[in-house]
């Protein structure tokens, strides 16, 4: 595994420092946020808003996460994770990938370089570094980017403006079956007219255990670090000046190679006024580039396999830098609300590989693709009265797309690139209105229609083996996903119950789906075509409060698609999640049983650049327990069980190839975690 000096040194520097934290401050400054009832573990998340959820990441939350934003995003209803391992899973929200999803870390795009997503976005991002996750379902917002069909992730780090000079930290130690082990500190010090923060965190486990005692390949090693300096001439003006880096390895189960490396090295310069008291409110302006760099080897982790696709040493290094930026003004008028601004981003793709045991470090770079994107918008709320609320916004985007592979292919199958040199652009727009009818009171609803146009993203532009029929690659063939969607919801607080529900129905014109063909040097290849679906399907949730110190919940979710040629592939089941939990004094305790359903929905060979649906999958459930102690505000201990009766299962979206691990060559779905202990101590001063 990862044997860093200089990050471990960070880490253990980042510790030392708290007690100098607490002598240079007598008193506790910031306070780690609970949810009542919920002890000191997140169990699940409830919407705070119309198609929106929030929540802490800082939090301990079962089951225990991995080190990637993908689980964290798991306790919200309506997600869940395509797994290639312990780590780096990639999210699906409502039966949707990919970019689909628009993902930002503090206001800026962070995208991953593999071709097949071996190091998506989400494995570049360490959650507990990041004070609040923000969701907003479906294309029910404009204000960060475009072709977010299926909804919008943010993971924020708030500005730490101090009235008087001090010092603030907040940190967590976590260990756990499978070699788990996680450090985590966030600290930082200022006074009225500026602060410093530093944050880092590092975390690693081994190969975890099956239910049926089957080791699977899973290990993981990787540090964050991540710094910032702010000017605070007011309470409401900052100018603050961010970078951070970080690398990781991790060995998979469902590819032919594992990632030795995930290089991230970030800038960011942001400036916020905010209550200007005019009729111009606020004005918020950043700026961003994150660069990735991700080898993928079959050595370094594994042994080559003899009997694979791949039974020589070999690897692949890949890269992605990302720039942009965004601008946008906050108007405030009588009873309106407008936020209205422009955004853009570039991403330019490079990549080399070798074969032979580094073989890649002497090879020179490619640059296949450069990717633009320019964006308009406006946002408005208007406050009709107390009760009756409407949202609406609009956006216009123009995306460009580079092909700038001189060959297509690898291997034997290498060709010339018919596209070579060419450009492609389109003419992007979308937008929504929602009325939202008292949202704040006991009874509340909302419904919203909305539009995304999506330009196909790099993995699908330049990762399929073949286009639609008819054309000469995926490049030149695949047509802007249009997606039209109903959103609706309810909210209900009375007395002992609160209860919410939100459910949708959409039309996705030109929908991107991959078909897997048999063939080619390298065991099969893909292609990628648009078709016409149609969507479906809501989450409801309800809390219960029998008496003091008891809380009884539960949440729903559900997602059905289908094309003009069956079953919508990769589409999660039916799964539900019943939640119990308690307080006593300074003790805590919380109870989990997850269930999901059979899924009998699917369509055998097609799927996105990830996983392919592989037929009909099993139900299951699963049991986990957790209990907490907290002492006084400023140490909080929780511990758990994960997976209680050591449950041998599998969930419906997780495929594992011919890996080298045992697996056999036909694919089959990547066994989950059996049981797990945990303990973790969080901290704040």
């Amino acid at each position: 595994m990862i044997r860093n000096p200089l990050a471990h040194a960070l880490v253990a520097a980042l510790c030392a420092a708290v007690p100098a934290a607490v002598a240079a401050d007598g008193h506790v400054h910031a306070e780690l946020a609970t949810t009542d009832l919920d002890g000191v573990v997140v169990l699940g998340v409830a919407p705070v808003a119309a198609a929106t959820f929030t929540t802490d990441p800082k939090l301990p939350r079962q089951p225990v996460p991995a080190s990637d934003g993908a689980d964290y995003l798991k306790t919200i209803p309506g997600f869940s994770t395509l797994r290639s391992g312990g780590t780096n899973g990639d999210p699906v929200l409502r039966g949707m990938f990919g970019s689909r999803i628009a993902l930002l870390t503090n206001d800026g795009v962070l995208s991953g370089a593999c071709p097949s997503r071996m190091d998506n976005a989400m494995s570049y991002i360490a959650p507990e570094t990041y004070d609040r996750l923000t969701v907003v379902k479906g294309p029910q917002t404009v204000l960060w980017g475009g072709g977010a069909s299926a909804g919008t992730v943010r993971f924020e780090r708030e500005i730490p403006y101090f009235d008087r000079p001090g010092v603030r930290a907040q940190g967590s130690l976590l260990a756990g079956g499978n070699g788990r082990n996680d450090q985590m500190l966030d600290a930082s010090a200022g006074t009225p007219r500026g602060y410093a923060r530093v944050a880092g965190n590092r975390s690693e486990a081994s190969d975890y255990r099956a239910g049926d005692g089957r080791r699977v390949p899973s290990a993981w090693d990787k540090w964050n670090a991540d710094a910032a300096i702010g000017w605070t001439p007011d309470a409401d003006t900052v100018l603050e000046l961010s970078a951070g880096t970080g690398d990781a390895e991790a060995r998979y189960a469902g590819r032919g190679m594992d990632g030795s490396r995930f290089r991230r090295d970030s800038l960011g310069l942001r400036f916020e006024k905010k209550h200007m008291g005019g009729v111009l409110d606020a004005v918020v302006a950043s700026l961003y580039r994150n660069e990735v760099d991700h080898v993928m080897d079959n050595y370094s982790l594994r042994d080559p396999d003899p009997d694979s696709a791949m039974p020589m040493p070999m690897a692949s290094n890949v890269g992605d830098t990302s720039e942009g930026g965004r601008i946008a003004l906050t108007f405030q008028h009588g009873r309106w609300e407008v936020t209205a601004g422009v955004d853009g981003r570039q991403g330019e793709h490079r990549r080399r590989s070798g074969m032979g045991r580094d073989v890649w470090r002497q090879a020179p770079w490619t640059h296949d693709a450069r990717i633009r994107t320019v964006g308009a918008f406006a946002e408005s709320h208007w406050h009709i009265d107390e009760v009756h609320h409407l949202m609406s916004g609009l956006r216009v985007d123009r995306a460009r797309a580079e092909d700038r592979r001189a060959r297509t292919g690898s291997g034997m199958d290498a060709m010339p690139n018919p596209t070579a040199g060419q450009r492609r652009g389109e003419t992007l727009a979308g937008g929504f209105v929602r009325y939202e009818h008292d949202m704040a009171g006991r009874f509340g609803w909302y419904a919203g229609l909305g539009h995304a146009e999506r330009m196909p993203d790099y993995w699908e532009l330049f990762s399929p083996t073949m286009g639609p029929q008819g054309a000469a690659n995926a490049f030149i063939g695949l047509q802007p996903e249009r997606t039209t969607q109903l959103d609706a919801g309810l909210q209900y607080r009375a007395g002992k119950v609160e209860a919410w529900a939100s459910v949708y129905a959409g039309r996705i014109d030109d929908y991107i789906v991959f078909d897997y063909l048999p063939g080619g040097m390298m065991g099969g290849s893909t292609r990628a075509r648009n078709l016409d679906a149609d969507i479906a399907g809501g989450e409801l949730g309800a809390d219960w409060k029998p008496r003091p110190g008891l809380k009884l919940g539960g949440a729903l979710a559900y997602a059905w698609g289908r094309t003009t040629e069956g079953a919508l592939p990769q589409m999660p089941p039916l799964e539900a999640r019943l939640t119990a939990s308690g307080e006593r004094g300074p003790w805590s305790w919380g109870a989990l049983l997850r269930v999901a359903a059979a899924q009998h929905r699917s369509n055998t060979g097609q799927g996105n650049v990830v996983g392919r649906d592989l037929g009909p999958s099993p139900g299951f459930a699963v049991f986990s327990l957790n209990g907490g102690y907290r002492f006084g505000q400023r140490v909080q201990l929780a511990a758990g069980i994960d997976n209680l009766f050591d449950r041998d299962y599998r969930e419906h979206l997780n495929a594992a190839g011919n890996s080298g691990f045992g697996y056999p060559s036909e694919p089959e779905r990547i066994a989950e975690p059996g049981r797990t202990a945990w303990i973790k101590l969080n901290f704040s001063y």
